[in-house]
């Protein structure tokens, strides 16, 4: 089972979005059972709580349900557990690298590094922003998880292949 994690600040808008844009993606290309996928904060602002309604409503407008979602802060025991720890942004990465083991640095990417043909490299926080601002950072998402996902089974093809 390959395991990813998204984080970006608060876990209310970005992180929860990627999460459940790379089920329904893994789910829509048959990966769902091989995954273990969540997303957590850097901070604990908003632990506990339910996903931005501005998040859940643009999900729900693309078929996804974020609706079982709590937020949570990241633990240590997350960059050993996790395969993949992905970054919303620049400065949730800086915050994860300082908090990351070194012998667990190389699970930190960006979001967007796995969306080359992505002009931004980091995934605005759409949370002082307008509706447009979530439909957007969830185009860019699913570039993104398309090439995670890609590259997931690239490097860790299915058993009896």
């Amino acid at each position: 089972m390959v395991k990813i994690l998204f984080v970006c600040l608060g876990n209310i808008c970005r992180s929860p979005t990627a999460e459940g844009v790379c089920r329904h993606v893994a789910q829509q290309r048959g990966m769902d059972k091989r995954l273990l996928i969540d997303s957590a904060g850097t901070s604990a602002w908003h632990v506990g709580e339910k996903p931005d309604r501005r998040a859940s409503a643009e999900a729900a407008r693309r078929g996804i349900d974020l609706s079982t979602q709590r937020s949570r802060q990241v633990e240590a025991r997350d960059f050993e557990r996790f395969d993949y720890i992905l970054a919303m942004d620049t400065e949730n990465l800086r915050e994860l690298r300082q908090r990351c083991p070194v012998q667990y640095r190389d699970k930190l990417h960006r979001c967007l590094d796995y969306a080359p043909a992505t002009a931004e490299k980091d995934v605005p926080d759409p949370y002082y922003g307008g509706p447009g601002g979530f439909a957007h950072v969830f185009d860019i998402i699913e570039a993104s998880v398309h090439g995670l996902l890609d590259e997931i089974e690239q490097n860790h093809p299915r058993k009896g292949r």
